[in-house]
């Protein structure tokens, strides 16, 4: 129904219909992603759930587009204002280029430029977004205020503090809470807050960041966003690059208010705290209660983040220090190791040489047959070719059964994944068969396997056993 939906608005917007409309990796939240595309025109449809937040994220793109600032293009929404479509940026985000970096060892100097940029552009957000902007059109608040803050700070005590089985005196901790809001909002100022500043939000595009997912935004404080993108927990930014990093934006922010470094970084502390303990809450919801594994793997990070920051007292908040301390110390962290990845083996094969086996002495996991798909290998064009190669990639993008049969694909395997994840299972397999298998299975196990590596935090081997092809994917959680 949602695709329906989208595909009408597509049809609506490009006068012709849509060949695919093919399901992305979700984000945080309850909106849904996908892809569109005919005849080399590929947009972004979105399905949200709540309609004043769309209304806010449109009247927002809008507005920042307005002001010349690189955030997507709306080309077309629903009368019901529960769907619209997007200019397409492509796939890769600041995120992806930073984990990359993580895993060489080391970050490349058009990696640290692009953060520099990042830098440099996030003041006009704040100052230019906030310029003529009427922030009543925000969602759900029109500002970062006292209810806002506690909202957060509860979100902290009841999704994580309390599931980890510490013992605290609630009226303390509030008293230390309140005290934390009355700093927080000390330096109120008439600026653009992004709220979910972090590198999976820009998206590089043409070799430049832009920024997407601002829905949550609102009149704020500065040091707000910095510190959502500098802390965010699987960054890992080192002391350094967060000081180098914090020059470049200060020297950009010059050019709309001048700031005393002393205490622009006491400010920036408080606004630390406060960050990793909302970050800490919206984990543990989204770990411990919808399961979502790859979010529990990230408490440590926070936590790590949390242990560093406390080396030095914050003593307008005594009692959250000393439950904080006690708390980073649980042997619960201490021993913590990174959970072994689940590895997904993806294989095509032909049945006429039999089903692959399963290496990993589990005795294998699901078969798909793809037989039932139209064949492109029927035609003589295409005959030479395998489902890696453009035309015939082509030829099953155009194929309605191909994209229906891989969505009922990916919610099988999909919960698999997280089932197996969430209790530490290791090995997974999923093969793909047709006649030859050289088109379709070919062509299904390349999209499940980048549908995985781009959605889950899981280690994927593909082969295609036919064409003694084998690779490994990266992931990019």
């Amino acid at each position: 129904m949602k695709m329906e939906k989208l595909q009408q608005l597509f049809l609506q917007y490009a006068g012709y219909p849509a060949r695919t409309c093919l399901p992305l990796t979700p984000a945080g939240s309850n909106r849904q992603y996908f892809r569109l595309c005919a005849d080399g025109l590929p947009v972004i449809g979105v399905v949200g759930t709540s309609q004043r937040e769309n209304e806010a994220f449109l009247a927002l793109a809008a507005h920042l587009r307005g002001k010349g600032l690189p955030v997507p293009e709306v080309f077309a929404v629903s009368e019901d204002r529960l769907c619209y479509l997007l200019q397409d940026l492509g796939d890769v985000s600041l995120f992806d280029l930073l984990m990359g970096a993580q895993k060489r060892g080391r970050y490349d100097e058009a990696d640290i430029e692009l953060l520099r940029q990042v830098m440099r552009l996030l003041p006009d957000v704040q100052w230019l977004g906030a310029q003529g902007l009427d922030f009543s059109q925000c969602y759900p608040s029109p500002e970062l205020n006292r209810r806002g803050i506690q909202w957060d700070l509860h979100y902290f005590k009841y999704c994580f503090l309390k599931a980890t089985g510490l013992e605290f005196e609630e009226e303390r901790l509030e008293d230390d809470f309140d005290r934390m809001a009355d700093i927080l909002l000390a330096d109120a100022s008439d600026t653009f807050m992004y709220r979910d500043f972090q590198s999976r939000n820009v998206m590089i595009h043409d070799g430049q960041p832009w920024l997407i997912d601002f829905q949550g935004g609102r009149r704020g404080p500065v040091e707000y966003d910095l510190v959502s993108f500098l802390w965010q927990a699987r960054a890992r930014f080192t002391l350094e690059m967060r000081r180098e990093l914090i020059d470049e934006y200060l020297q950009s922010a010059s050019r709309y208010r001048l700031f005393s470094r002393e205490t622009f970084d006491q400010r920036l502390r408080y606004f630390v705290l406060f960050r990793i303990l909302q970050v800490l809450g919206a984990y543990g919801y989204r770990g411990y209660f919808e399961h979502k594994a790859h979010f529990v793997q990230s408490i440590p990070m926070a936590i790590d983040n949390l242990r560093d920051l406390l080396g030095e007292d914050f003593t307008e908040f005594p009692y959250l220090t000393a439950l904080l301390r006690e708390m980073v110390s649980l042997p619960l962290w201490a021993s913590y190791k990174e959970p072994e990845t689940l590895t997904v083996r993806i294989a095509s094969f032909s049945y006429k040489k039999g089903i692959p086996d399963d290496a990993s002495g589990n005795g294998g996991g699901f078969v798909f047959d793809c037989r039932a798909i139209h064949n492109p290998g029927r035609y003589a064009e295409y005959k030479q070719l395998t489902g890696r190669d453009a035309p015939v990639i082509a030829f099953l993008d155009r194929e309605e059964a191909m994209q229906e049969f891989l969505d009922h694909v990916y919610g099988i395997v999909d919960y698999s994944v997280e089932k197996y994840s969430s209790r530490g299972f290791k090995n997974l397999m999923v093969c793909f068969g047709c006649t030859g298998g050289q088109h379709r299975s070919v062509y299904s196990a390349e999209h499940l396997a980048t549908h995985l590596a781009e959605k889950y935090g899981v280690r994927v081997i593909l082969t295609h056993r036919e064409q003694g092809v084998s690779r490994e994917l990266a992931s990019k959680m």
